[in-house]
């Protein structure tokens, strides 16, 4: 099979989804990141259509790429203009980047009821816009759009428009599934037929609102096709673009195609998480290959599989893209979650074999109440600290009192109300009882404020620890609906790493309270 170029639209086509908005800076950094994955080509906007994509290609020209080539996109010749004439044809050339996409029309009904004009005109506007610009000595490719949908309905006319732009020099004809709702044996046909019939590179440029674009993008390298276009993620309009991780993975790993190196394949986890937070966008977590659950295991049948042959219900191996193996611990845990965790906290030989079968029934005694340590590892372990013989706990607590306060200011409107929380909190380090109080804008706040106030007396690095979110989820109805159980997941950090932290109960004061403690006792085990 032939070698694959890849191509990403994430800094065009990716920004165009809802919510997704970069700097330039970011263009910038996500470019050099894209490099060192070995993408080939990086399309980095459209020039005129906005100051930052212009500002975008005069930085571009300064980055030091090894692979990547900037690509600049735009559209062919106004219909009824020249390409010498026409702004846009101008603003591509006056970009200096080295290759230009155009896209164009290649479905009849398009041209008629869209572009407004005629089918022989919307040829001739591909022709002149790529005979121009290479005579101006820039590489072209053809974004052939609408071109699976025009096909269906005059494939005669699709595949004219598609040989126009090879026989003016498009390096790549780019097959695009613009509304995103073909069937992959379908794209295989159509791909076919173009490889067959039209002397250029073919491409394939797809859209997920069928959720079908990773695999019609691999049934169009199936076909021939020998480059794919795609974006990080997934990101763009609607419901997105082809995810060029999962095509990178998939043709390296699946198809064989050497279209990154080795050491490339494994920085995918790395730039899929990059990308996500430089787009200030939530992670998927069920993300193939990348995501943080892509190689997690709940299931104890699966997990005790797992300590035999990892390639028992794992399809490739997680480090080849970067990512890891998660042992998830739950009620649907058996002994073999258990065990791998354990191994994996170096406490195998600290606790009794007998002290594991308990410890999973009092995990699931536990998650039957509401607790749920799938998505809280620092309290899971602390279950196993805290079942080990000689484990002695940092601080413990004897009690704790809040109180809060609702009243209208003096003097002030009506509805001009203030809000006051106050915990008193009693806790034990060794032999010494600390009496601490604080204030907050709600009870939990209260409660985080008067117990650093105290322990950050024996331990000054829970300074850094802070609480970075904070969740409640009605897990359980109690009588009369108010006495539901609530559950409480807490996360933290202290700069260096994160962890997560869960309590349950009727109450959710007291359900903050168990993750709170948690999240304080966490970082000092070891002490």
């Amino acid at each position: 099979m032939a070698d694959v170029k890849l191509y990403d639209t994430t800094l065009r086509d990716g920004t165009q989804m809802e919510g997704l908005s970069l700097s330039v800076e970011d263009k910038l950094r996500v470019a050099e990141r894209l490099d060192r994955l070995g993408i080939h080509f990086i399309e980095g906007g459209w020039p005129g259509a906005n100051p930052k994509d212009d500002e975008f290609f005069r930085r571009a020209k300064s980055l030091r790429l090894s692979e990547a080539r900037i690509v600049a996109f735009g559209s062919t010749r106004r219909a009824r203009g020249s390409a010498e004439s026409d702004p846009q044809i101008k603003a591509l050339f006056d970009s200096g980047a080295p290759i230009v996409t155009l896209v164009g029309k290649a479905s009849e009904m398009q041209v008629r009821r869209v572009l407004e004009t005629s089918l022989e005109e919307n040829l001739s506007m591909i022709r002149d816009s790529i005979e121009y610009l290479r005579k101006q000595g820039r590489r072209v490719m053809f974004d052939a759009e609408h071109f699976f949908d025009g096909f269906a309905e005059n494939s005669d006319y699709a595949l004219a428009c598609v040989r126009a732009a090879a026989e003016a020099g498009a390096e790549f004809v780019v097959l695009c599934d613009t509304n995103g709702g073909s069937m992959p044996v379908d794209v295989f046909n159509a791909v076919h037929r173009v490889v067959s019939e039209v002397k250029a590179g073919v491409g394939i440029h797809c859209h997920n609102d069928a959720e079908m674009a990773v695999a019609n993008s691999i049934a169009a390298v199936q076909a021939g096709a020998t480059q794919v276009q795609g974006t990080i993620n997934g990101y763009g309009e609607r419901c997105g673009n082809t995810n060029l991780l999962t095509v990178i993975a998939n043709l390296k790993l699946k198809l064989r195609i050497d279209c990154v190196t080795d050491e490339q394949l494994s920085r995918l986890t790395e730039v899929h998480r990059f990308v996500t937070e430089i787009a200030n966008l939530p992670p998927n977590r069920w993300q193939p290959y990348v995501g943080e659950s892509a190689f997690a295991h709940k299931g104890g049948i699966h997990a005790a599989a797992m300590a035999k042959a990892e390639d028992s219900y794992q399809h490739v191996p997680p480090e080849k893209v970067g990512n890891t193996k998660r042992i998830v611990v739950s009620e649907l845990s058996g002994r073999g979650n258990i065990a791998i965790k354990l191994q994996e906290a170096g406490l195998s030989a600290a606790l009794p074999k007998e002290a594991v079968g308990l410890l999973l029934a009092q995990i699931k005694e536990k998650e039957a109440h509401g607790y749920q340590y799938e998505g809280a590892e620092a309290s899971f372990r602390l279950l196993v600290q805290r079942a080990l013989p000689n484990y002695r706990p940092p601080f413990e607590l004897v009690d704790f009192m809040v109180v809060m306060e609702k009243r209208r200011r003096p003097g002030r409107d009506a509805n001009d109300e203030q809000t006051l929380s106050e915990a008193t909190v009693k806790v034990r380090i060794g032999d010494q009882v600390l009496h601490t109080v604080g204030e907050g804008n709600g009870p939990v706040n209260a409660l985080d404020s008067a117990l650093r106030k105290g322990l950050c007396q024996a331990y000054p690095e829970l300074e850094r620890v802070q609480l970075t979110d904070f969740k409640v989820r009605v897990v359980g109805q109690g009588p009369g609906g108010t006495g539901a159980v609530v559950r409480v997941l807490i996360e933290s950090t202290n700069g260096d790493r994160r962890w997560n932290t869960v309590g349950a109960s009727a109450n959710i004061i007291e359900a903050s309270w168990q993750a709170l403690a948690d999240s304080m006792e966490y970082p000092l085990i070891g002490k």
